[in-house]
């Protein structure tokens, strides 16, 4: 039973359905996140972390707090169709990737710029470190959405990452 389970083609389908079950959730999560962020109840749940954020705040003095909330959920909305489209088009998964990426990085960085919120009892804290999580999931995505395709249009120049050996 173990030498099955440990069988190298085995793995590999482990870890694609692993990766499959990981890029849908990650779509599935951020369009529930970005659908909600239409709805007055969430615009006034992030309208003190949007505030203290010297990378969003600024949408307050163009847009209504609603308003501003309804921007931010079509990013997220966007990124989780570019997502389920990845295995269809690796581009759009690299773009949906880094964009979650780029959300869930904006999303921690208020634990930093919202006052009180490390305080001991605010719960906020601990829905926002998910986020971690969720931006390790992105970066996966992406990841893995670049090595596809470059894999279907090994022609095409894609940004080089420098191996450990090169950066030496």
């Amino acid at each position: 039973m173990t030498a099955m389970l440990l069988d190298a083609h085995r793995g590999r389908q482990i870890q694609t359905l692993g990766a499959t079950v990981l890029r849908l959730s990650l779509a599935f999560l951020l369009a529930l996140f970005g659908i909600f962020k239409f709805f007055q109840f969430e615009a006034d749940a992030i309208q003190p972390l949007v505030s203290h954020s010297p990378a969003l705040a600024w949408m307050y003095a163009v847009f209504s707090v609603r308003t501003a909330s309804a921007v931010i959920g079509v990013v997220e909305v966007a990124a989780a169709l570019a997502l389920l489209l990845a295995p269809w088009s690796p581009r759009l998964g690299v773009v949906g990737g880094l964009v979650a990426s780029g959300t869930f990085l904006t999303t921690l960085s208020f634990l930093a710029t919202t006052p009180g919120l490390l305080a001991p009892g605010n719960d906020a804290a601990g829905f926002i470190l998910k986020d971690l999580v969720l931006l390790g999931a992105a970066l996966h995505v992406a990841g893995t959405s670049a090595l596809a395709a470059r894999s279907i249009h090994p022609g095409v120049a894609m940004p080089a990452v420098p191996s450990a050996e090169q950066s030496r």
